[in-house]
């Protein structure tokens, strides 16, 4: 793991332990990726709680409960299935916050409308609706994975709830 990555990673854990919150996470394009980077910072078992990969719709509907209609009216990659991906990952874990990430990394598999880099991503707080954002990134797969597992951290850090 790069040193930023494991900065970022670092900054989240003490940020989640001095909120005494526990997270949890989502991912489709990034593969456990933000798992990953989480689970390799010594300590993480006092603020993570649990991961879902689920790369396949069947597994989004499956694991988070994200609904067929929002899969077939929006797509895989939408603000509305990561909202749904974050709020089923607080409904089936003990964690209180979630990221969710859902998106394209390529090299093929985008559209004109939906190109190749475009990530959603939303973050969920307990008893709260989702919030969500879409962001386009550009490089090969790899690239496009790092940017996104980056941009879930530094989203999660600006949306946890203040301190008490």
């Amino acid at each position: 793991m790069d040193a930023e990555l494991r900065r970022l990673s670092g900054v989240v854990g003490q940020a989640l332990l001095e909120r005494k919150v526990m997270l949890a996470t989502a991912e489709s394009c990034t593969g456990g990726w933000v798992a990953s980077v989480i689970t390799a910072t010594a300590g993480s078992s006092q603020w993570y709680e649990r991961g879902f990969v689920t790369y396949s719709n069947a597994a989004k509907i499956d694991m988070l409960g994200v609904a067929e209609s929002t899969l077939a009216d929006a797509g895989a990659v939408s603000e509305a299935t990561a909202a749904e991906m974050a709020e089923g990952a607080l409904a089936h874990s003990r964690a209180s916050v979630s990221v969710a990430i859902t998106g394209i990394a390529g090299p093929s598999g985008g559209s004109p409308g939906k190109p190749v880099g475009t990530v959603c991503f939303a973050w969920c707080r307990a008893e709260q609706a989702a919030v969500s954002e879409t962001c386009h990134f550009h490089g090969d797969r790899e690239q496009i994975r790092r940017q996104a597992v980056v941009q879930a951290l530094q989203g999660l850090l600006a949306r946890l709830p203040a301190r008490d």
